[in-house]
């Protein structure tokens, strides 16, 4: 029986070998297909007008003619730092809101006795597949009667506003699946309400949340259409991708700056994802084993 332990142990050695090669390199073929239109954003961005309509981005590793000057005129036409302060007056705001008060909802509707939570409960899972873009009307119509119309705060009630179900219906099952022993130790050694939501829930719920927080960052940074909205008419520079939007409909013939000016304003957000990855994917997969 060694002596089959021993013969085989070098051939399974073999076959783990090759299958993390094989998973390592299934991963760098994402990786390339993931990032390759971001390189032809950035090759695209520091050629030339007539290199970009005469050849391929692509050629630039053969003929590696490339320029600054679109960054210029793309930073002089979106005025990236206004516009990218715009953005993250919008952004951070936003996403803090909607993960503090989906986290608040989410326990509310687990661990308190609140009247109708089921019927609060089927409620945010209609709202899921209600079209934001059927509100806007109305909701314009309100900002304007209260007065915030062409204001920031109109812009973070919307986002908040409909991104809360989801936060709530993510975080509600993550929550649910939290073993009934640690509210009752909490409850023996005399915690409150606030006490077991803060210093138990909040901890153990750090990975949903960031998830969370990328994903309404990400979101709201993205958002084109309601900023253009209820941001019309404010003396606020505009965020900075209705600003790069801007220079589709101004400049279109000029698509070297429109790439520059593209790429500009995905850099923050990609940045974000990059740095962040690892806890947004360790909050979904907490999420969907927990679940």
């Amino acid at each position: 029986m060694s002596g089959l332990t021993l013969a085989r142990h070098p051939g399974s050695g073999l076959a783990g070998s090759i299958g993390r090669l094989a998973v390592h390199v299934v991963v760098i073929v994402f990786m390339a297909i993931w990032f390759t239109p971001i390189l032809g954003l950035f090759v695209s961005s520091v050629r030339s007008q007539s290199d970009m309509a005469t050849s391929g981005w692509w050629t630039v590793f053969v003929k590696p003619m490339l320029t600054g000057y679109n960054f210029q005129q793309a930073i002089r036409y979106v005025g990236v730092i206004d516009s990218g302060i715009t953005s993250l007056v919008i952004a951070v705001p936003v996403t803090i809101i909607t993960t503090l008060i989906s986290a608040i909802g989410a326990y509310a509707l687990t661990r308190m006795n609140v009247p109708g939570r089921r019927a609060m409960s089927l409620a945010l899972v209609a709202l899921l597949v209600v079209p934001p873009q059927v509100t806007i009307v109305p909701l314009l119509k309100l900002f304007i009667v209260l007065g915030i119309n062409g204001a920031v705060p109109a812009v973070w009630i919307y986002q908040v506003g409909f991104t809360i179900p989801f936060g709530i219906f993510l975080i509600r099952g993550f929550i649910a699946s939290m073993p009934e022993e640690l509210f009752e130790s909490a409850i023996l050694d005399g915690a409150t309400v606030l006490q077991t939501f803060t210093y138990v829930v909040l901890p153990l719920c750090a990975p949903i949340l960031a998830s969370l927080a990328i994903l309404q960052f990400l979101w709201s940074w993205n958002d084109l259409l309601i900023p253009l909205i209820f941001l019309g008419g404010s003396s606020l520079a505009a965020p900075i991708t209705v600003e790069a939007a801007g220079i589709a409909t101004t400049n279109g013939q000029d698509q070297t700056v429109l790439m520059a000016a593209t790429f500009l304003s995905v850099l923050l957000p990609l940045a974000v994802l990059l740095t962040m990855q690892r806890y947004f994917v360790r909050g979904i997969l907490g999420g969907a084993v927990k679940g």
